[in-house]
């Protein structure tokens, strides 16, 4: 079995087609209590740039991280203490540009 077989996904996209996936500022910017979450984090920024190379048919891939939403700081105020936030629509551009542009492998990062 190959290790793009994995991709269980990739088998329901259309040829060109893209998976974009998230991840978060805790892959550069630890915080405490959040050694799990950076580990997932890293872990997928590496996966990223793995998948990137073997997908089929022209199947891009790439990663949306961003720091934390202004619309949700108040509620992680605690977790990421001076960080600074980005608004969500700032984050849909990201999202755009993975879904319409042409680069795979890629980790974006928004607002850090």
């Amino acid at each position: 079995r190959r290790s793009s077989d994995l991709l269980t996904g990739q088998h329901y996209l259309n040829e060109g087609g893209s998976i974009t996936l998230i991840s978060g500022i805790v892959a550069h910017e630890p915080i405490a209590q959040g050694v799990n979450a950076t580990t997932v984090n890293v872990a997928l920024e590496g996966f990223v740039r793995a998948a990137a190379c073997e997908l089929p048919r022209g199947i891009r891939i790439n990663l949306i991280s961003p720091t934390v939403l202004t619309e949700s700081a108040e509620a992680y105020d605690g977790f990421f203490p001076g960080f600074e936030s980005v608004p969500a629509a700032t984050v849909a551009q990201a999202y755009r540009r993975s879904v319409e542009g042409v680069q795979s492998g890629r980790v974006y990062q928004v607002g850090y």
